[in-house]
């Protein structure tokens, strides 16, 4: 059984240092928008949801579709459950987000300064995986590389 589809996924604003919201996507279902500027190195989200064993995981983890985060070498966070929104954040090639797991906790940083004004773009401009959508600055990540802090 994998993990199941989040269907109205909502930015939990108890773990969230700054203003954002989910927005339909057309690159992949929703996307998480900044409403105010975020400065570069600062705490963005954390990401939660239920703890969960490596056995759960591999059973959870047969989806299309999963929000599981490696936090440690046995648990695993399966954001469907208990999600602050940000297992609704995307993967990019460039991202503006970076993933730190600080005891015990995943947090996601902002890499660089991200502006939330809006401003047009052309349709030719978009990329999947891309920084900008429907003229909208999109949070990315890439989480294959994360900073642990035990």
């Amino acid at each position: 059984m994998a993990t199941a589809l989040v269907q109205s996924p909502d930015v939990d604003l108890r773990h969230s240092r700054f203003r954002l919201t989910i927005r339909s996507s057309t690159i992949h279902r929703y996307g998480v928008y900044a409403c105010e500027p975020i400065p570069a190195r600062r705490k963005v989200i954390e990401y939660t949801g239920e703890r969960i064993s490596r056995r759960e995981t591999k059973r959870r983890g047969c989806g299309a579709v999963t929000y599981l985060f490696t936090l440690d070498d046995y648990w695993t966070v399966d954001g469907a459950v208990g999600g602050s929104g940000a297992e609704i954040i995307n993967h990019s090639c460039d991202p503006n987000l970076y993933a730190c797991i600080l005891r015990g906790h995943i947090l996601y940083m902002s890499k660089r300064e991200i502006d939330a004004e809006l401003y047009r773009i052309s349709p030719s401009t978009l990329k999947s995986g891309g920084q900008t959508e429907r003229g909208l600055r999109w949070l990315t990540s890439f989480t294959d590389t994360t900073w642990r802090q035990g």
